[in-house]
């Protein structure tokens, strides 16, 4: 086979049909661990379509949410749906265009990985965010606790070897609670804690969980984009034969995050 390597985050609404609806489960457990105050100034970095500012919005009474991303259609997604008072801009999370301490909170939901400088990220996370404040993130626990793309790499990798070096759980060995806290404590945090957050992902039927990779965006849906018909054809057999269903035909997956959470010196 001959998938190659295509990542594309372009659309926020085929986001949303391939990890949006689980994106916003997960935000919710994250911010109810943070268990922060109203009334704070958070700053949202790789935001993405803006699933965690909206949450944050929903249920913290923020004073203003900031989110950043380098994608201009998934901030125009978070622009049009995020409640007030959040707010969005296209940036870098590398050089955050915001200024030193003037942030009470600073998170990343799900974008960590996808970094090329991941510890330069939560500098800057650090650096925006008054001295004792949070900065915080999560990601997906890639390796082993990702049930929908644990299943759809191994079925991938035992039809196709050569597309083993695209499986997140290789790829991302930051997406573990060691690596998690090592960042963390590198970048000068204090009081760093990791844990897991788990959240069910139940899909109505098999196209439920597989039209979602027809969309070319992200890394396995790139990989289905890259192949021969015949070949597609062939993994979506594989996948739809390892996926369990309960007796009313229905998908029943767990996904894992690791979050991960400091305070800023």
């Amino acid at each position: 086979m001959d998938g190659q390597r295509s990542e594309v985050w372009a659309s926020g609404a085929a986001y949303e049909r391939y990890m949006g609806r689980w994106s916003r489960a997960v935000a919710k457990e994250f911010v109810a661990w943070l268990d922060c105050p109203d009334g704070l100034r958070w700053l949202d970095v790789g935001c993405g379509t803006g699933v965690l500012s909206a949450v944050v919005g929903a249920r913290c009474r923020p004073r203003t949410v900031l989110g950043v991303d380098r994608s201009e259609a998934f901030v125009g997604t978070a622009a049009a749906g995020a409640p007030s008072p959040a707010v969005f801009l296209v940036g870098d999370a590398m050089a955050l265009p915001v200024r030193d301490a003037a942030w009470d909170v600073a998170v990343s939901g799900l974008a960590l990985n996808f970094l090329p400088d991941p510890a330069g990220a939560v500098a800057g996370m650090a650096r925006a965010v008054r001295p004792g404040g949070p900065v915080a993130a999560y990601v997906w626990d890639y390796a082993e606790g990702m049930d929908l793309l644990r299943l759809f790499w191994d079925t991938a990798v035992a039809r196709d070897p050569s597309a083993a070096p695209l499986d997140e759980g290789r790829r991302f060995p930051l997406c573990r609670p060691g690596p998690l806290r090592a960042l963390w404590a590198e970048a000068g945090l204090t009081g760093v804690s990791v844990r897991p957050l788990t959240v069910p992902t139940v899909f109505t039927g098999f196209p439920d969980l597989w039209d979602p990779f027809l969309s070319g965006q992200g890394p396995a849906p790139g990989y289905v984009a890259a192949l021969p018909p015949e070949h597609r054809e062939e993994l979506r057999t594989a996948l739809a034969a390892a996926v369990p269903r309960a007796t009313n035909g229905s998908l029943g997956l767990s996904a894992r995050a690791w979050a991960v959470r400091g305070c800023a010196p």
